[in-house]
């Protein structure tokens, strides 16, 4: 199987391993732990970081690494799906039976919430100490509460999860085979001198991580049946905390298989109903409206649009809108000659969708990087042709 390895000048190149993707995150595994660092596995609760769960146990079991140096984090959201908790907490039965230590935090940070952007507030607070009348759930009576490293209300969890992991191997189940600018952004926190990601089996595709989940008879959520049986394409089925932009429009859909999903979410987030209203249209990046109506789907198509949008963010914006205008902009700029109708369309519903974590700004500077290339290649052809 296909892998991408290392290059020289910070490129990546793909070559053929003698051996498949699983036996290469064992490998991987080992060698982490066989210099004796400390090693924090972040577990989430998603097919992926099950995956990594499953290979650490196996290989403790097995011998192979050391229990001790070893601790796994699980950082709990307040507003996520009952059967991520449920199998979070079959982890943590099985890590501490083999002598892990696991840390599961309900803790004060900081989370994006996109239906409060209309208030130009978008933030929510896991465990909000201000509010406990209304969590969407109990907090567990095991969870740890506070941490001398936390910056309550302030830090989001991926700031605290450096924190505390600073002098020692942070390990997660991230993938980078998805997309290519995935891959370059992967590329160039390995490339940082700060960074201590370790990414075990950042090469799997979405097929090796359910086809190993099968072959090794592995659990996992039940939400991840419930979002393909609601017709979710298998690569969007995200389970992220229910107020990202990623979960936030399924969450109509799955309140089908869980009858007080949303009482608890409203409650907790009472402008979730947004979600009812608009899960089918642009603002949740849905394609329903764009096949009913392809014109209205793209009001923004020129240069000019676009950057007014930009223009507008920049301004007036919330943080995360004016961090994407930002990012925006700057492609335009340098991408401006490549860029065509579709292209200006896709960013305007970016803009007008939110983009916190830059996934679709990736994608689109991706997709530029690829057609530059490619556009690059065919004029070295035709020089050459008009040469000889």
């Amino acid at each position: 199987m296909s892998t991408p390895a290392p290059a020289m000048q910070g490129a990546y190149v793909r070559r053929k391993l003698p051996y498949n993707v699983v036996t290469a995150a064992r490998k991987r595994i080992i060698n982490a732990f066989s210099n004796g660092v400390p090693v924090y596995l972040s577990l989430s609760g998603g097919k992926d970081s099950i995956a990594v769960a499953h290979l650490v146990t196996t290989l403790i079991e097995e011998g192979r690494i050391d229990p001790d140096l070893l601790t796994v984090v699980f950082v709990d959201e307040e507003a996520m799906h009952d059967s991520v908790i449920e199998e979070a907490k079959r982890w943590r039965r099985i890590f501490m039976n083999l002598g892990v230590q696991f840390d599961w935090f309900c803790i004060e940070v900081r989370h994006f919430n996109c239906f409060n952007a209309l208030e130009q507030d978008e933030s929510f607070i896991c465990w909000d100490s201000t509010c406990p009348d209304r969590w969407v759930r109990p907090m567990p009576s095991f969870a740890i509460t506070d941490h001398p490293m936390l910056r309550r209300r302030k830090d989001t969890y991926q700031d605290f999860l450096a924190r505390i992991s600073k002098n020692a191997i942070q390990m997660a189940g991230v993938r980078v085979a998805e997309s290519v600018q995935r891959l370059q952004t992967f590329r160039n926190r390995y490339d940082s001198p700060e960074t201590q990601l370790f990414m075990p089996i950042y090469d799997w595709r979405d097929t090796d991580v359910w086809r190993y989940l099968r072959d090794h008879e592995v659990p996992f959520p039940d939400t991840y049946i419930n979002l393909y049986a609601s017709g979710e394409s298998r690569k969007k089925m995200r389970l992220s905390q229910f107020f990202s932009v990623d979960t936030a429009r399924c969450l109509v859909k799955l309140a089908e298989y869980d009858d007080n999903l949303m009482d608890r979410v409203l409650r907790r987030e009472p402008n979730a109903y947004l979600a009812s209203l608009y899960w089918d249209t642009e603002i949740f990046r849905s394609a329903v409206q764009a096949n009913r109506n392809p014109e209205a789907a793209r009001p923004g198509t020129t240069r000019t649009e676009v950057l007014a949008l930009i223009r507008k963010h920049l301004a007036t914006g919330t943080d995360t809108q004016r961090r994407a205008a930002q990012h925006f902009r700057n492609m335009v700029y340098k991408y401006g000659h490549a860029l065509e109708e579709a292209d200006y369309a896709h960013i305007y519903r970016t803009l007008v969708a939110g983009d916190p974590k830059l996934r679709e700004a990736r994608a689109i500077e991706g997709s530029m990087i690829r057609k530059t290339a490619h556009q690059a290649r065919k004029d070295d052809r035709d020089r050459n042709r008009a040469r000889g």
